[in-house]
């Protein structure tokens, strides 16, 4: 990670408290496996079940065990030096998905933001803006998230909390047609970013696919390349089920990265990890909290350490 995208100061401790309930799961467990013990294989199946337990997922579980066993199988470990090989291995599986949110290029830049409801997308979309606000750039929302007024007001405070230009319809618009004008004005305005916010439901798979494709088909009238970017905003909280909503939104629209949230509510931050290996997606942000600040760009060694339970 370039030292521009470095995490500020500060960071690194919180997240490690927002991923307190997470690492205070694993990190209490590996100590309570391995006080003065050998690493034979009634460790490494109780290491393996822990790990699966905090939501690493089955078949990541199983690559970290082996990774961790290589040089140090029937030799005695402490609880310690298991953590430190723990984040190490995390850090490995991690590495390839940090990549930051690049926004060079064409302007404006689009950025379709895509998720179930309750994830954070509105709240993701006005820290975004917030953080492009501070660095300079001109943002346009759309709040196409038209069936939910709270959502379309939530984002309505933000556009003032941030001096983002907003677009915005009545109840029940069509969220395309919104889209195009949000489109149309960001260009006008020589916006350099447009965030849109979209309808998060799954229920019904069919019809929000055919929103989306129809987001993307109008978009695309104006700016054959755009979106240029379509974030899927995932709730920690939700575990697992998190790894089913990137399988699901990958086969509706074409995700090209992803944001995780409320890691700072949760036992189970370690799914990030699992939807990495799966995946392999860049994550470009992880939030720990309510403010601007504590959403910031992904580290994967930050990550893993903290997850890990590591200073």
């Amino acid at each position: 990670m370039s030292e521009d995208n470095a995490p500020k100061p500060g960071w690194f401790a919180r997240l490690k408290q927002g991923l307190a309930r997470s690492t205070g799961a694993l990190g209490e467990q590996i100590g309570n496996l391995f006080t003065k013990r050998k690493l034979d294989q009634a460790a490494l199946d109780e290491l393996e079940e822990t790990l699966i337990k905090a939501d690493l997922g089955v078949g990541t579980a199983a690559r970290i065990v082996q990774d961790i066993a290589r040089n140090r199988f029937d030799k005695e470990v402490s609880g310690e030096e298991i953590r430190g090989a723990l984040a190490e291995s995390l850090t490995q599986i991690l590495q390839p998905v940090e990549q930051p949110l690049n926004l060079n290029g064409d302007k404006p830049q689009v950025v379709l933001v895509v998720g179930v409801n309750g994830v954070g997308k509105t709240t993701t979309i006005g820290k975004i803006a917030q953080r492009n606000r501070e660095a300079g750039r001109k943002v346009v929302l759309a709040a196409g998230d038209t069936f939910r007024a709270a959502a379309v007001e939530q984002l309505t405070i933000w556009s003032q909390r941030t001096g983002a230009s907003i677009v915005r319809g009545e109840t029940g618009a069509d969220a395309a047609g919104l889209a195009f004008e949000a489109l149309s004005q960001a260009r006008a305005e020589g916006a350099d970013l447009l965030l849109i916010d979209t309808a998060g439901r799954l229920h019904n798979k069919a019809d929000l696919m055919q929103e989306l494709a129809k987001i993307v088909r109008v978009i695309k009238k104006q700016v054959p390349e755009a979106p240029h970017h379509v974030l899927l905003v995932l709730d920690a909280t939700t575990g697992q089920n998190a790894v089913s909503q990137v399988a699901t939104f990958k086969e509706i629209c074409a995700v090209s990265g992803l944001v995780v949230t409320k890691l700072d509510g949760t036992a189970r931050g370690g799914v990030l990890v699992a939807i990495a290996d799966k995946f392999g997606l860049p994550v470009h942000f992880v939030g720990v909290g309510e403010t601007a600040a504590d959403l910031q760009p992904f580290s994967a060694r930050a990550f893993a350490r903290a997850l890990a339970g590591l200073e």
